[in-house]
């Protein structure tokens, strides 16, 4: 039975739980991939697929526009996986399980995938309807976005026609975005060494944090476990001496992490020491955080005495160091453009195993000498202390364009539906258009999308109404965009 059946636009919806029941987390998106092919196969339309899984549809030009410039609508095929600690959804094989909730759709404890689902549906929905007026349609379904861009930077842009293309990529309706950050993933990786000792072992957790968007969220000031974790380990240093054995958090670099673990091997005379340390952090950290994380929680768990591997004391004193002090966060706001973050980066993900501990980052910046420097700070300080830093998924910024026909048009459109004007923004997040952009030559871009709250977590929420609107406001831009 359909949990979407009666909401509108009917088709959307119909094809947002399609490919909702597809597990299609970054790197796993064979089968939508295959979806869409069987989906142009059976409605007699030009299809192709890479070897990175992208997919482009085309459909021919609707009656009368026949001269009409072509258009390219474009999404991303690939979601972030987060989930409660809870949920025992596994994402390599689950779908995700829909929810309706008053103007929302919702997914059951986990990331909904709105991001960018809701754009993948909204293009078979109007590749499906032969009734629409529009010019040559070109929907490009790109693969591996939420972990480097990484189909955009594989596809063959030589296949496509068309230079104006509608990204349906953004998180509120009534902002045109127009330019954005450009953007690398840096593994800080640092050997581990192992040895055994004996105590009495605790786990110890920071959790409850809202988490969100490395990118929209990121002025927020919102918590990272990660970082919070490392500042807690730092602190019962000063007082109680232990050994570490185990550290986990973050599932995604670009999602802030809502959850970090610890083991820890104290002594037994040190545990009470050890309780009260860490109470008085969670106090602490319930007071900073009040307003941006008032869920935020510090607790542990005694789980007994024994003999266990823990790190020496030399890897664990390296690895705190190098999370105690590695930047997060913004760096710097922009001067020209008032609350856009200009420079940033996310410790998303922090793992420690058999050979080595590894903090991942994410590296957000729209001035590319920016970006370089801060990977350059994170290469030092790693290098410094022994480790080795990789930078890759690099991703170029896109920058605005002073003479858009599209943008103008499609802000002349709205005002005339809406009676108001849109909101012409740039923004930190990263955008699939800076690939296209640097690749296709006078290609002429503006991203829009419906509202989705709470992006890379499980609080994820698409709107609606604000779906409905902003599809209807796509299918009139396809009918009025007769002129180049």
């Amino acid at each position: 039975m359909r949990k979407l059946e009666g909401l509108k636009p009917e088709k959307v919806f119909r094809y947002f739980e399609d490919i909702c029941a597809i597990p299609r987390g970054s790197g796993n998106e064979e089968a939508v991939s295959r979806y869409c092919m069987d989906f142009a196969e059976k409605r007699g339309l030009t299809a192709y697929r890479d070897e990175s899984n992208n997919v482009i549809i085309t459909k021919e030009s609707s009656k009368g526009y026949e001269n009409a410039p072509g258009v390219i609508l474009q999404g991303h095929l690939d979601m972030v996986c987060e989930k409660n600690a809870d949920c025992t959804a596994d994402f390599t094989k689950d779908g995700i399980n829909v929810l309706v909730d008053g103007d929302f759709v919702r997914a059951d404890g986990t990331t909904l995938g709105g991001d960018d689902g809701i754009a993948v549906a909204m293009m078979l929905a109007i590749l499906d309807d032969d009734s629409l007026s529009h010019p040559r349609l070109e929907c490009v379904f790109t693969t591996e976005e939420e972990t480097g861009l990484y189909g955009a930077e594989a596809l063959d842009t030589s296949r496509l026609k068309g230079r104006r293309l509608i990204n349906i990529d953004s998180e509120k309706e009534g902002i045109f975005t127009v330019s954005c950050a450009g953007g690398m993933e840096c593994d800080c990786v640092l050997p581990a060494a192992w040895q055994e000792a004996d105590g009495c072992f605790y786990e110890i957790w920071v959790d409850g944090l809202h988490g969100g968007h490395s990118g929209s969220d990121i002025h927020k000031e919102r918590a990272n476990s990660n970082i919070l974790m490392g500042r807690l380990l730092c602190m019962l240093d000063e007082v109680v001496e232990f050994r570490l054995a185990e550290l986990a958090g973050g599932l995604m670099d670009n999602a802030i992490p809502r959850s970090t673990r610890a083991l820890l091997c104290v002594s037994s005379e040190e545990t009470d020491k050890l309780e009260e340390k860490l109470q008085e952090i969670d106090s602490v950290y319930k007071r900073e955080y009040a307003s941006a994380d008032p869920d935020i929680t510090v607790h542990f768990q005694k789980s007994g005495e024994r003999t266990g591997r823990v790190l020496t004391p030399r890897s664990a004193s390296l690895l705190l160091f190098l999370l105690h002090n590695a930047p997060n966060g913004v760096v710097r706001n922009s001067m020209d453009i008032p609350g856009l973050v200009q420079t940033s980066l996310n410790l998303g993900i922090l793992k420690l195993e058999e050979q080595a501990a590894t903090l991942i980052f994410s590296v957000r910046s729209s001035v590319e000498s920016e970006k370089e420097e801060l990977g350059r700070r994170l290469r030092h300080m790693t290098e410094f202390l022994g480790g080795t830093c990789v930078q890759k998924g690099d991703y170029p910024g896109w920058e605005y364009r002073q003479e858009s026909s599209l943008r103008d048009a499609m802000v002349s459109i709205y005002e005339r539906m809406y009676g108001k004007k849109p909101r012409v923004l740039a923004i930190h997040a990263g955008l699939e258009c800076g690939f296209f952009s640097g690749k296709m030559e006078d290609l002429d871009c503006v991203s829009i999308g419906p509202d989705l709250f709470g992006a890379h977590t499980p609080e994820e929420r698409l709107s609606i109404s604000s779906t409905e609107r902003v599809y209807e406001f796509i299918l009139e831009v396809l009918k009025e965009l007769r002129q180049a």
